[in-house]
């Protein structure tokens, strides 16, 4: 058995080359984890239906998008146009998740190649997210009774603001978001659990905050972990403020993993954040997610 690594070449959108969203990222990263041998074959995701989408999103929005009727001061807030190409990979992506949410229930990991779409709120995108995936798939998962006691693990360097929103009344979902204080979005929504770092911040901190937080969600008694691995807490990364380096989000993610496989509780890793300056980089740090996975398998 090899590690469930879910994609699709419409993850990559059509959008302007000189937008400062790296689209080709996905495709990119699934031809690294062939030539790579962490996988052999991906799970093709279908699109997320609308009936599982509102769950997390109001239908009026679903359907702004779905028409490409999102108004042009909505569409520069997300960061790109909505058209058709934009569209199919956010009804694809968030399927990707809520697919690798599916069979992370039976092998304890599951990866998606895209997802962590953290900043889409109930009735708007932003921040280069449109849909919600991680929410998206937290309510599938409940709705189904596929888990009772979710964890959003968000170590992207920027909030999970849509996340803390759209759940910020249920008790079923933990939403933990570890990120830069001073970082993007300017006005924080409030999750359950909130970690502010300071600008500049290096490795042996950063996992020291970590681990100490680790061990306090242990607590509790999660069945499923969604967990958000942004890399653009890297230090050449162009939107992050912290200082960590290639080793240091390597190591993140092993603990995380470990930490949680080690429970027997099934975790669901998605991409976030990551626009280091360096694309070579930014596919490499990005599949250490993957490669940290695979080592169970």
């Amino acid at each position: 058995m090899q590690l469930p690594v879910v994609n699709h070449p419409d993850y990559v959108a059509k959008i302007n080359d000189d937008n400062k969203f790296p689209i080709k990222k996905f495709g990119a990263l699934a031809k690294h984890l062939l030539e790579n041998n962490v996988v052999n074959k991906f799970h093709v995701p279908k699109e997320c239906s609308v009936e599982t989408m509102k769950t997390s999103h109001s239908l009026e929005y679903i359907n702004h998008i779905k028409n490409k009727t999102l108004d042009i001061k909505s569409q520069k807030k997300i960061g790109f146009p909505i058209n058709d190409s934009v569209v199919r990979r956010s009804f694809v992506a968030t399927g990707g998740t809520v697919l690798a949410s599916k069979l992370a229930l039976d092998a304890k990991l599951a990866c998606n190649t895209a997802g962590g779409s953290h900043h889409a709120t109930y009735n708007l995108g932003a921040g280069y997210c449109v849909f919600n995936d991680t929410a998206v798939a937290a309510n599938y998962l409940k709705n189904k009774g596929y888990a009772n006691k979710i964890l959003i693990l968000d170590l992207d360097v920027h909030q999970g603001n849509g996340n803390s929103e759209i759940f910020q009344n249920d008790k079923d979902v933990l939403t933990f978001s570890m990120h830069c204080a001073s970082n993007y979005p300017a006005k924080k929504s409030i999750s359950d659990i909130d970690i502010e770092l300071k600008d500049h911040m290096e490795d042996t901190e950063y996992l020291n905050v970590l681990n100490k937080n680790l061990k306090e969600l242990n607590q509790n008694n999660f069945d499923f972990v969604f967990y958000v691995a942004g890399v653009d807490i890297h230090h050449e990364d162009r939107l992050g403020k912290l200082k960590i380096t290639d080793e240091g989000i390597n190591k993140r993610d092993q603990i995380v993993i470990e930490n949680f496989y080690s429970k027997n509780i099934p975790l669901c890793g998605v991409l976030g954040g990551g626009y280091n300056k360096s694309f070579d980089k930014l596919i490499e740090l990005h599949s250490m997610l993957h490669k940290n996975c695979a080592k169970f398998f």
